[in-house]
């Protein structure tokens, strides 16, 4: 179970705590690449949790430009904060195929009632994607374009580790360079050019849907990448 895996990294769950958060995924639904689960707006809107596939986040703006928040992948959830705010302040579109189990706000309130500590878990969790944003935002607006993509699949590469999806090789990535180019704040065009950047000084090689980092090492310190805003040392509750 991957939220499983990934609330794990932050509080040694019990055989109850995992129960509980077993019986979170008893309603499965799937959902087509393309076509919206979540829509900008909605209200009285189920949260999700990402059970396998990629989604992602996204808000239109007035022009019609689309604006990637962040790419989901198993184990987050999906439009947590429709639930606790009753009205989604964003869209969620699956990039793959994707299953999800569907989470009434009823379902999430009684199982952190029954569940403190697996509540803190998912406090946590929501604590780091939200230092995730933070750096995202610091990434478009001061890092340079190599280092922004760099950076931005490394910290992929971070999230599917904790997960079981990544090595410190690489992991397979569906993203489009139309996608991270709504993602980055950059152009497909620039996207691609990055990317040869990349590959071409020996630093990593993104091609036929699977990251590749070609020197692991030298790629941290060219993306300035260190993964404290992530929180992957260890249970801080055991």
């Amino acid at each position: 179970m991957p939220l499983a895996r990934k609330l794990g990294a932050f509080v040694a769950l019990s055989a109850v705590e995992l129960a509980v958060l077993d019986a979170l995924h008893k309603r499965r639904r799937t959902f087509v690449a393309g076509r919206d689960l979540v829509h900008q707006g909605q209200s009285d809107q189920a949260a999700y949790i990402l059970a396998s596939g990629w989604a992602c986040s996204y808000k239109i703006l007035r022009d019609g430009e689309r604006q990637i928040v962040d790419f989901q992948i198993p184990g987050d959830f999906l439009g947590l904060r429709s639930v606790l705010l009753h009205t989604a302040d964003h869209s969620i579109e699956p990039i793959t195929d994707i299953e999800v189990c569907e989470v009434h706000a009823s379902d999430l309130l009684g199982a952190f009632t029954r569940t403190p500590r697996l509540a803190t878990a998912v406090l946590w969790a929501a604590s780091r994607d939200e230092a995730m944003v933070v750096e995202h935002l610091v990434g478009i607006g001061r890092r340079h374009a190599a280092e922004r993509m760099a950076h931005f699949l490394l910290e992929l590469g971070s999230r599917l580790s904790l997960v079981g999806l990544a090595t410190k090789a690489g992991y397979a990535c569906p993203l489009t360079q139309y996608l991270l180019a709504d993602a980055l704040g950059l152009s497909a065009v620039h996207v691609n050019r990055v990317l040869r950047q990349l590959r071409e000084t020996g630093l990593l090689t993104f091609r036929d849907g699977y990251v590749t980092y070609d020197d692991y090492d030298r790629l941290l310190d060219f993306a300035g990448f260190d993964p404290v805003y992530l929180d992957h040392t260890g249970p801080l509750l055991r």
